[in-house]
């Protein structure tokens, strides 16, 4: 394989993982890695049974292109990617490509596919099979989702033969392998697109160790892929999977997920609170997988369209009237980090310097601020000015109703009246994307600092993950050089530039960094981590 020296790439979807979950969109890439605090297993991994997990969110459809992220836990295991991301040297190591070459001006990408792998309907992977996935997510006709805004960097796509891909960028972009490890973009089988039409989100074929075999309420079941003899080089099982099905369920209650999983309902919990997650360490009837979360850190996002805040006066008075160690103790029992910079310390471009640009909560002095910027408290102690009463409206979804709660609390004191929109996980992401919100809170998994870029460079307004309307000309030279610079370090210090800008800008209000917690049963063994979510690939049922 040839690449360019010194060449750093990183991602989550993900998704989107926006989504995973939330501005999350959290693309999670094809990396997985044990977990540290896993049980032992000195039993012989055995074959049957069926592991069941459960999700907080339920997918809007299992098309990977048309979904806005609630599909990854499902779609990760059916599919695969072009390339995968050491977790030790977190360099990109070719998967569904047997070998891939970068030019010398980094706009062109060049992958031999690998023989001998065929989707879930028996249709061979070629060149083609990812020719077409791609001019699919790029057809306006498909309107795709999180899918579009990964393929956007990508200007063309040919195939000359069976094995070569070849994809033409716009201009160089060292993130662009960290899209192409995840399972967003993933080959589909253009045969089962064509058989199904519209009904394909019902109906996925991927050519991944897991196959669809049904979406009903209680769940989507997934079955072995019994011909499935291409893993990944890191995996320990380089067959089928081990366990005969796979299944995901939706558990949006907190106080019935935990209670599933101690009964037995389920085998896995994903995204289980922190005020919960004592109970179940040292527990031998269980394994706990934790990590910090990458990219972006859970923030407050205020909406730069609307006029309170075009004044930077109002943007510092926010950043101070929120206590962030508060909120890292009542939301995540302090299992957590207080986020002084708009990256997370697991994300390359981290750099503690930042901490001196970020704000330190002060209520005094966010009065003052708000004092100079013509928002005087009237007689009914609520901020005014020129007869219109300082209002913010929060847009959520239910994880973040007590984080709301907290923060509408803390704007009270100063006399900004604060109220709470908590909408269904879709109407929510929906009302993320068209700017329906005064203020909103988010966070964005993505293993690599493109996630600024995504989130704030004026390009992505209408296109991408930009929900905020930030147009700063600075800033966007400083992302677009991200992209382009190849030197790891050089890299960083792009990224730390680019966050100082925002600090001092005070467009958005880092919070915190939390934790991913995972809790496995313990008749489920071998469970490890890709980048944001579980994989089952090694995993085997103790029956």
């Amino acid at each position: 394989m040839v690449k360019k020296k010194q060449r750093f790439h990183g991602l989550i979807l993900g998704l989107l993982i926006m989504i995973c979950t939330s501005l999350v969109v959290a693309c999670s890439a094809q990396s997985t890695t044990p977990e540290p605090n896993q049980q032992p297993e000195a039993d012989k991994p055995k074959t049957g049974g069926t592991i069941t997990v459960a999700y907080a969110s339920e997918p809007d459809t299992l098309d990977v292109h048309k979904s806005s992220g609630g599909d990854m836990g499902i779609t990760l295991n059916m599919g695969g990617s072009l390339v995968y991301k050491d977790p030790v040297t977190k360099e990109f190591k070719p998967y569904l490509a047997s070998d891939y070459k970068i030019s010398e001006d980094g706009k062109t990408y060049t992958f031999t596919i690998r023989s001998g792998v065929t989707f879930h309907d028996g249709t061979p992977l070629t060149a083609k099979s990812f020719k077409d996935t791609f001019e699919r997510i790029k057809n306006p006709k498909t309107k795709a989702k999180q899918a579009g805004m990964v393929m956007m960097p990508v200007k063309s796509i040919s195939a000359p033969d069976d094995k070569t891909l070849i994809l033409e960028l716009h201009e160089p972009n060292v993130s662009i392998l960290e899209d192409l490890a995840s399972s967003i973009t993933q080959p589909l089988s253009m045969k089962a697109i064509e058989k199904y039409g519209e009904e394909y989100g019902r109906n996925p074929v991927g050519m991944g160790p897991w196959k669809f075999e049904s979406w009903k309420p209680e769940g989507v079941t997934l079955v072995r892929n019994e011909a499935f003899k291409w893993p990944m080089p890191l995996n320990e099982n380089q067959g089928p999977p081990r366990a005969d099905k796979l299944v995901i369920k939706t558990i949006r209650d907190k106080s019935v997920l935990l209670p599933a999983l101690e009964n037995g309902t389920i085998d896995v919990a994903f995204d289980v609170p922190a005020k919960d997650i004592k109970k179940y360490r040292n527990n031998p009837k269980y394994q706990v997988m934790e990590r910090l979360r990458a990219g972006i850190p859970f923030s407050l996002y205020m909406n730069l369209t609307k006029p309170e805040f075009q004044d930077i006066q109002v943007r510092k008075a926010v950043n101070m009237l929120v206590n962030k160690q508060a909120m890292v103790q009542a939301v995540l029992m302090g299992e957590g980090e207080v986020a002084q910079s708009l990256l997370s310390s697991s994300t390359l471009g981290y750099d503690k310097s930042l901490e001196k640009y970020g704000y330190q909560y002060n209520v005094e002095e966010a009065k003052k601020l708000l004092d100079a910027a013509g928002w005087k408290v009237n007689g009914e102690g609520l901020r005014e000015k020129d007869g219109k009463v300082f209002t913010l409206s929060f847009l959520i979804s239910a994880r973040f109703e007590k984080q709301a709660q907290l923060l509408q609390a803390m704007m009270g004191e100063v006399g900004i009246k604060a109220t709470i929109q908590n909408l269904e996980e879709s109407a929510y992401i929906d009302g993320l994307f068209k700017g329906n919100f005064d203020v909103t809170l988010a966070n964005f998994s993505y293993d690599d600092p493109d996630a600024l870029y995504q989130s704030f460079h004026s390009s992505q307004i209408g296109a991408g993950f930009n929900i905020i309307g930030l147009k700063d000309g600075k800033l966007d030279a400083l992302l677009t050089k991200g992209r382009t610079t190849a030197e790891t370090e050089a890299r960083k210090q792009v990224y730390v530039d680019a966050q100082q800008h925002l600090l001092e800008q005070a467009y958005v209000v880092p919070i915190y960094s939390d934790k991913i917690f995972v809790v496995v049963s313990s008749r489920v063994k071998g469970v490890k981590w890709t980048s944001n979510l579980p994989d089952y690939q090694d995993s085997w049922v103790d029956k």
